[in-house]
């Protein structure tokens, strides 16, 4: 996979009835490359809904998205699960629909040792040839990767990014200089922060809306022109507040799609949709 810098976690469009739409997905996607200067998409993360989509949808998803922008976008697909055999099931489901990568986040709920969040990613790991992105986002999964299994996981040769929504930069300064992990910034306001210690890129939400910007903001980063970067992060400072304080971000993101007449559509329980003063909110803070 080559170093892209740009990855917009995608939301996974659903019609009024709630049903997936697989050609909205197909237009999201399209737009999200063309209009928001995404280089990659990640589909079925939890930005996509994954906890309520099933798994034939998960699948009718990558083969769309893959089929609309594959040519000229990465296609990481989230393969997560708290059970091991059910991720790596949806890994091999994810290879055959023509993901490029995957995502694979920390087993969730049922609080493993590290010895068993060693052996689960490694079971992901060895299940296809695609590479595997670490995500370690603790505050969700109730669990956190320490250093030293990164370290481990690693020397696996399908193992070859991290998605770090960890807010811990010690562990990922450590990771970064003792490795060549792939590194992303998973939590939007860290993405020039990461950037400065040696991170690739990120894996965004804000991207939908604000993705041409970020883009931006990265490209100043990587050309040394440290004032205009720290500007452009500040910049979307209101926009990642309004997106990722006050509701989760398949709620915001897809009530600033639908605003925009782009396909999103509603969210499934236990989520729900945006209500008028975080619609207000949002616009104003986008504008």
């Amino acid at each position: 996979m080559s170093h892209k810098r740009m990855f917009v976690a995608m939301v996974t469009p659903f019609h009024e009835d709630g049903s997936l739409d697989a050609e909205g997905a197909q237009a999201l996607a399209t737009y999200l490359i063309e209009e928001q200067a995404g280089e990659g998409l990640v589909v079925n993360g939890t930005t996509g809904e994954a906890p309520t989509t099933t798994d034939a949808e998960k699948e009718t998803l990558v083969r769309a998205v893959a089929e609309a922008v594959g040519d000229r976008a990465t296609i990481i697909a989230g393969a997560g699960s708290f059970d091991t055999r059910h991720a790596v099931e949806l890994a091999r489901t994810a290879e055959k629909a023509g993901a490029d990568g995957l995502l694979a986040v920390t087993p969730y709920y049922s609080r493993p040792s590290q010895e068993g969040i060693f052996q689960h990613f490694t079971a992901i790991a060895d299940a296809t040839s695609l590479p595997v992105t670490v995500y370690d986002i603790p505050q969700r999964t109730g669990t956190a990767l320490t250093t030293d299994t990164l370290l481990r996981l690693a020397e696996h040769p399908g193992v070859t990014g991290v998605k770090d929504a960890a807010y811990d930069l010690l562990k990922s300064a450590e990771i970064l200089a003792a490795t060549d992990l792939l590194y992303y910034s998973g939590a939007d306001e860290l993405n020039l922060p990461l950037a400065a210690i040696g991170a690739t890129g990120v894996i965004s939400t804000i991207g939908h809306v604000a993705g041409a910007t970020t883009k931006a903001m990265l490209d100043a980063h990587h050309r040394g022109d440290a004032r205009r970067a720290t500007r452009l992060h500040l910049d979307l400072t209101p926009v990642v507040s309004a997106i990722m304080t006050r509701a989760p971000g398949a709620v915001t993101v897809k009530a600033l799609l639908n605003q925009r007449g782009l396909p999103a559509g509603p969210v499934r329980l236990p989520l729900v949709p945006a209500d008028t003063d975080l619609l207000k909110h949002l616009r104003q803070a986008c504008e």
